[in-house]
């Protein structure tokens, strides 16, 4: 009787996640189809039936031809800076997280969370509009420098290559961070409140509950989602960085998403840009487990 009633228990929760197996089958698994392009010669408007069949043609290429390997170590080289300044300050939202936890006044509260998440809803293309009207050549900075005469010319904010990586490093940050410190905020409501109640029966002050208990129970969270990161090291998305990239900042901008789909759209290079993408994925995956065995060896659980 009990078996019959776990037996029938599975069957539901599998039919409540069903629908959710179908989109991921869908959306994440089913255009793996692609991937035949990278062995094909695609040229459009033809079928893929209709393309000569060129094998790891387009593999051997990014390797053999230097002039294709110099793009994908320039791309691997942005991509490397940008996904390595997001992870050395991955900590950022955690502590943005516990400093706001910290704020006793209930309704200043929710509204410094509620305009720092804001952001994370407003699309690339609108927060280029608000750096354009900002910082371009007649925006809101140089037009206040120019009129108190500090500056004769404007300065090329957008178009300077200058700290480039850095600054759209703070771009990602002020969109992101309200919305990524939502999961640390759910951690440290999860805290134990006796633990903080004998922290400061014992004379603990307000520092030392935050540094004692609230970061080492923010730690575990931290470090799965670092090791995540660590998965995703060759993803940047495209989206941002092809609003802000322009013929000026191209060659330092241009992240392995965006070279990818450069390549596709604009030098109607499908099959390479496929070969490249595949090359990406599969170097993820590694990633990816070697993170999960870091993961491991760190804390004793992986997150797979």
């Amino acid at each position: 009787m009990l078996k019959n009633k776990r037996k029938q228990r599975g069957i539901k929760e599998f039919l409540l996640v069903l629908p959710f197996i179908f989109l991921v089958a869908l959306f994440s698994y089913y255009p793996l189809y692609g991937w035949l392009y990278a062995f094909y010669d695609y040229k459009p408007p033809k079928t893929l039936q209709q393309s000569e069949f060129v094998g790891l043609k387009w593999f051997v290429t990014i390797v053999s031809n230097k002039v294709k390997t110099r793009e994908v170590l320039r791309v691997l080289r942005n991509t490397f800076a940008m996904s390595g300044l997001s992870l050395a300050f991955s900590w950022f939202p955690m502590i943005f997280a516990v400093f706001l936890n910290e704020i006793k006044c209930v309704p200043f509260k929710k509204f410094v969370q509620t305009v720092t998440t804001l952001p994370n809803f407003i699309s690339w293309v609108l927060v280029y509009s608000i750096a354009y009207s900002i910082f371009c050549s007649t925006g809101a900075i140089n037009s206040v420098l120019m009129n108190a005469g500090l500056i004769d010319k404007p300065i090329m904010f957008l178009q300077s290559t200058k700290g480039i990586w850095f600054k759209q490093w703070l771009w990602l940050t002020w969109k992101n961070a309200g919305w990524a410190s939502i999961m640390y905020l759910a951690a440290i409501s999860g805290i134990d409140e006796q633990l903080n109640e004998a922290a400061r029966v014992d004379g603990a002050s307000r520092w030392q509950v935050i540094w004692h208990i609230t970061v080492p129970s923010l730690l575990p969270t931290y470090f799965v989602l670092v090791m995540i990161s660590l998965a995703n090291f060759l993803t940047n998305g495209m989206e941002q960085y092809y609003v802000f990239s322009n013929s000026f900042n191209k060659e330092t901008i241009e992240v392995l998403d965006l070279y990818v789909y450069n390549t596709a759209m604009g030098a109607g290079g499908y099959s390479v840009s496929t070969a490249v993408s595949m090359l990406k994925t599969f170097v993820s995956m590694v990633l990816l487990f070697a993170s999960n065995s870091a993961s491991k060896l760190i804390r004793g659980e992986g997150f797979i």
